[in-house]
């Protein structure tokens, strides 16, 4: 079981699993149709294989941690589960987009402003920006770091499956005070989990002279002065927008408990973890997140 769950979660394909839950809970908390199959085999194949990627290249690697071990000895591994991830990615990108190429063809210039946004910064986040620095991209800012990532996520999970349903329905994209609310949520709870992983990184990222939070101002003042007061923050903002909303008092507290477990995991923090203690409870508190939205939909709809 320990190999399995070493294999599930170093390869990212608990990130994929992520991906797809979030996405869903998207469609259920604003009242859209489900996306194909397809679409969502796409997202698991397209996520997954970026991050292996990019966990693949990194100099991080060279560095002796537990997930740089797994890579090294399982490369074959890798490599074989790259390529049927890429040529998945790529014969279901293909169909979507001939199936859906009329609608394409008339999507609007703020549709394709959605679309590039949050890929192109995925790109930028490793690739330079700067011709004069090589090494000078938008993970090098170390401060904005979490931010980037937590944009990409809530992007691809709050704002793809709409995009998409315009694609199958040819509507005009409605982006209301509920797709709104829903991103930004999104946003800072993602935001909180990314600035708790970089805990983990805090030895790396200080002999690189990256400054993250936690390089910055240390762990303690990390979590009582940035991520308590921004989950503190979200869980009031969540809740003053659902009773503005008037919605059933048993779907708040539902959805009230991903914020509850993230002030109690990040109270845990103050305690050396594992890395897979990183990947499975920190992160996996998204599950958590979609599990919760989508049980507080069918229950009270």
């Amino acid at each position: 079981m320990t190999r399995f769950a070493r294999s599930y979660f170093f390869s990212n394909y608990f990130y994929g699993t992520c991906v797809l839950a979030l996405s869903i809970e998207t469609n259920f908390q604003l009242g859209v149709a489900l996306n194909p199959p397809l679409y969502y085999l796409f997202l698991f194949a397209t996520s997954v294989w970026y991050y292996t990627k990019s966990y693949s290249s990194e100099s991080s690697f060279n560095l002796p941690n537990e997930r740089a071990y797994w890579y090294k000895t399982h490369k074959k591994q890798v490599q074989y589960s790259q390529a049927i991830l890429f040529i998945t990615a790529i014969l279901a990108g293909s169909i979507l987009f001939f199936q859906y190429w009329t609608f394409i063809s008339n999507l609007r210039f703020f549709d394709w402003f959605l679309l590039l946004t949050f890929p192109l910064t995925a790109l930028l986040y490793y690739e330079s920006i700067s011709p004069k620095n090589p090494t000078h991209n938008l993970r090098s800012i170390g401060w904005l770091k979490p931010f980037v990532i937590s944009f990409v996520w809530s992007g691809v999970v709050s704002i793809y499956p709409l995009i998409f349903m315009r694609l199958e329905n040819g509507n005009q994209l409605d982006l209301d005070s509920m797709v709104g609310w829903f991103f930004l949520k999104n946003f800072i709870f993602i935001s909180i989990l990314c600035i708790l992983f970089d805990i983990k990184d805090y030895a790396a990222d200080h002999n690189n002279q990256l400054k993250t939070f936690v390089v910055r101002l240390g762990l303690r003042k990390t979590l009582y002065f940035i991520i308590f007061p921004m989950a503190l923050t979200g869980f009031f903002s969540f809740l003053l927008f659902t009773l503005h909303h008037h919605f059933p008092i048993i779907r708040i507290l539902i959805n009230s408990i991903p914020f509850i477990l993230l002030i109690i995991v990040t109270w845990s923090m103050q305690r050396r973890k594992s890395i897979l203690y990183y990947l499975a409870v920190i992160d996996g508190l998204m599950l958590i997140k979609a599990a919760c939205g989508i049980t507080g939909v069918l229950l009270f709809k």
